[in-house]
């Protein structure tokens, strides 16, 4: 897992007055909507005696703890501990605080910055160009999944794995003449992917045969681009004039299950009474790919292509894995092994960007990361494929 990116947190619409604890990364966090409507986010642990601030409730645009009713404001400072007395108030130390995050709300979103890098070099949130525009149309939906968030990542990556898994999106091996076309690797700010061709049967729903103007074999555009370690946009073209979207954003909740926030943008079916047959067959093609990725070996992407025999057809997974290394070169991966031997008697943090500012006074460490190292070192196998 990697700090330094923005991660959806909850759409907008579910966060409220009320304090909402949430999982991502492997800590806990809390979010809130001020009295402005403003949506904050702080490090759900309690620098006092470790109370959970989301058990917590509001007073004014603090957050109150519910152990000893410490409060804290959006900015993780805080303005209130009772137990000094109304004449302490003015004595509360420069260390209690606790590590706040950049919070946007997007495409109905709430995405939160799990870093401490300041705003000038932040990644950006990945973007929907179409989102809003006139003739599209978007859908939401959300899922949990278990297993590496690398490896699902991996699956969208893969071109190859269509014909066998997605019997929708191909003919299950049965061909003579099936191979995956040269792939052709488009580098973005922060990631990459492909568009390429599949030779796909119609799907079996004669709403969507008509919907589409498919109704037989043909040959159809698709490609997967992510950005930064966990988001995905797959484009489908069934047709030269239809268009699909699915535009992930998966937030690891933890090494070995993830969230994922789906937003599909679609130029047909357009409006909610369509919402429910596209849900639908998200849900097979999901659940398709849970049976595959369930019972991979190792259950984490290898620290090594020499321990898997890659593929042409997986020159984009190989690339991602490039990406994954340089953020690692940078010093940006969590060293999650280090956090779950001391879990039991040590309590980690995200680093929030104000320890950039102010290094010292901190009183919970920020999570460990996998020591920064010369930037290129690339695995030899990956360029090869």
């Amino acid at each position: 897992m990697f700090i330094n990116f923005w991660y959806a947190a909850q759409w907008s619409d579910q966060v409220g007055s009320q304090p909402l604890k949430l999982r991502m990364l492997g800590q806990d966090f809390v979010l809130w909507r001020d009295g402005s409507g403003v949506v904050h986010c702080l490090a759900n642990v309690c620098v006092h005696r470790g109370g959970s601030l989301a058990g917590g409730r509001l007073r004014g645009d603090c957050i109150e703890c519910p152990y000893h009713g410490w409060q804290f404001d959006g900015d993780g400072r805080c303005r209130k501990i009772p137990s000094l007395g109304p004449q302490g108030q003015v004595r509360i130390p420069g260390r209690a605080r606790v590590d706040s995050y950049p919070v946007q709300e997007r495409y109905g979103l709430v995405h939160v910055f799990l870093g401490d890098l300041p705003e000038e070099e932040r990644p950006p949130i990945m973007e929907i160009p179409e989102y809003g525009q006139p003739g599209w149309y978007a859908s939401c939906e959300d899922s949990v999944g278990q297993g590496d968030f690398r490896r699902a990542v991996e699956n969208g990556l893969d071109p190859a794995h269509n014909e066998y898994v997605h019997p929708t999106h191909g003919f299950s091996g049965t061909r003579a003449d099936y191979f995956v076309p040269e792939l052709n690797i488009e580098e973005q700010a922060w990631g990459s992917g492909f568009i390429t061709t599949y030779f796909s049967p119609p799907l079996k729903d004669a709403r969507m045969q008509q919907a589409s103007g498919r109704s037989e074999n043909a040959v159809i555009e698709a490609g997967t681009f992510h950005h930064g370690p966990s988001c995905m946009i797959t484009r489908i073209r069934p047709t030269a004039e239809f268009a699909i979207n699915q535009n992930s954003f998966k937030t690891p909740i933890d090494e070995l299950s993830s969230r994922s926030f789906l937003i599909q943008t679609r130029n047909f079916l357009q409006g909610p009474e369509h919402d429910a047959r596209f849900r639908e067959r998200n849900a097979v093609v999901r659940n398709q790919d849970v049976v595959v990725l369930a019972d991979l070996e190792p259950k984490f992407t290898p620290e090594t292509n020499a321990h898997e025999l890659l593929m042409p057809a997986d020159r984009a997974v190989a690339r991602y894995r490039e990406w994954l290394k340089d953020w690692e070169a940078r010093g940006w991966r969590i060293d999650t092994a280090r956090v779950a031997r001391e879990r039991p008697y040590k309590t980690y943090v995200i680093p929030g960007p104000a320890r950039r500012a102010e290094p010292k006074g901190w009183v919970l460490d920020a999570v460990p990361l996998v020591a920064a190292h010369a930037a290129g070192a690339t695995d030899a196998v990956a360029r090869q494929v």
